[in-house]
């Protein structure tokens, strides 16, 4: 049995799908089963990461997890990893970031902070751990649906900021892979799309999956900080974002093989991204 947490998410919910597709016995971590609607044979147990004394009914009868973090801090991570030990868990697929300190000394802050010391937690377990990091996740552009939706121009800082963007289904084979085969035992795996496209590359290739002509018009990073926060990101996240893609300008993010190493299949490309969430953005 595999049980996949954040499974009502885009990376959680490929996984769930596509354990599903391939005849895998699957249980799906929610807060409420009740307001779930996933496909005749998928489990929904209800359990959440914030609360690890809720989760002994989740992890029994599991041998592996396709882990996804939803909180903004690894406060309860240790008694969560302790739980899934004591339910028998002996394998963890966790989504990381790319990023993530192998350093231990460094304490890195916001996102890569909380990745870092599960990652950590992970490696210290006596569980067989496979470390995700994807980079660009492609599904982080529907930030810009809204703009999209009204209109034929996205406002945004960084235009320039080029992006190895990652397919979450990409993200969810791989880790399924890891937990479902050997060989994958301590192995970190840097997760990126096929090709680097820039911000204003990317608004151009989902304009063409609408069959609309979409231009990125520059703006300042501290609006762009605003509405970080006003839609719930901490300040020290928003941040982080903004100075990464500063920094994507000058150095634009690498392009890997390893998912086509890891499952046998090219990674798949943003214009397909584009095309499978076209009705995100109104298409």
């Amino acid at each position: 049995m595999i049980l996949v947490t954040g499974a009502t998410g885009r990376v959680g919910g490929q996984a769930v799908a596509q354990a599903h597709w391939a005849g895998l016995p699957v249980r799906a971590l929610v807060r409420d089963p009740a307001r779930v609607d996933f496909p005749a044979g998928v489990e929904a147990v209800r359990g959440d990461l914030a609360d690890p004394a809720t989760l002994g009914p989740a992890f029994a009868g599991v041998s592996a997890v396709f882990l996804v973090w939803p909180l903004p801090t690894a406060d309860t991570a240790p008694a969560v990893l302790d739980a899934a030990v004591a339910g028998g868990v002996r394998r963890i697929a966790y989504v990381s970031a790319w990023g993530a300190s192998d350093d231990p000394e460094e304490e890195p802050e916001g996102i890569l902070g909380f990745h870092t010391a599960i990652e950590r937690l992970l490696r210290a377990s006596p569980l067989e751990w496979t470390l995700l990091r994807p980079g660009g996740f492609a599904a982080n552009t529907l930030h810009w649906a809204d703009q999209i939706r009204a209109g034929d121009v996205v406002h945004a800082p960084y235009g320039e900021a080029g992006r190895s963007l990652i397919h979450e289904a990409d993200i969810a084979a791989v880790g399924l892979r890891a937990l479902t085969h050997e060989g994958h035992a301590g192995a970190t795996y840097h997760l990126t799309g096929p090709e680097v496209l820039t911000q204003a590359e990317q608004v151009r290739t989902i304009g063409e999956a609408l069959g609309r002509d979409i231009r990125f018009e520059e703006s300042p990073p501290e609006a762009a900080r605003e509405a970080y926060v006003a839609a719930g990101l901490p300040p020290s996240f928003a941040d982080g974002i903004l100075a990464a893609h500063a920094e994507l300008v000058r150095h634009p993010e690498p392009v890997t093989h390893t998912v086509a190493e890891v499952t046998g299949h090219k990674a798949r490309t943003f214009a397909q991204w584009a095309r499978d969430h076209r009705a995100d953005f109104g298409g």
